[in-house]
């Protein structure tokens, strides 16, 4: 399918976060993966990294990159940048959730804690 309805798209989560894959591997790609989450105030996704690069596009709201050891702050129509292998973790600031979507350069995506073990997630990508 070419044309889908993000709105249809099949929902997810864990504590805090709201996730929808918008296109990936289940859409016949190869190499790509879009995501759309929400990450309600005062939560945050876990430590995490990934063997793909990855694109953050804020739509709403303010939070922190935690990443390579280095607080980054970010608001609305910014975009974050994560190197492959890097561990990094997105903080809601605010007292509004953040809307993002996010880009990988892999599909599926493979998410592996801190300390080196898989972190199975909950949806499909």
């Amino acid at each position: 399918m070419h044309v889908s309805d993000n709105d249809a798209a099949p929902r997810a989560g864990l504590p805090g976060l709201e996730h929808e894959t918008l296109a990936g591997s289940r859409d016949g790609l190869r190499h790509l993966s879009v995501w759309r989450n929400t990450i309600a105030a005062g939560a945050a996704t876990p430590p995490h990294r990934h063997d793909c690069e990855e694109v953050v596009i804020v739509e709403s709201g303010h939070g922190e990159l935690h990443i390579g050891g280095t607080i980054e702050r970010f608001g609305p129509n910014t975009t974050l940048t994560i190197p492959p292998n890097v561990d990094h973790q997105i903080v809601n600031a605010g007292a509004e959730p953040i809307r993002l979507v996010a880009v990988f350069s892999m599909t599926p995506v493979a998410v592996v804690l801190p300390d080196g073990q898989p972190f199975p997630l909950p949806w499909p990508s």
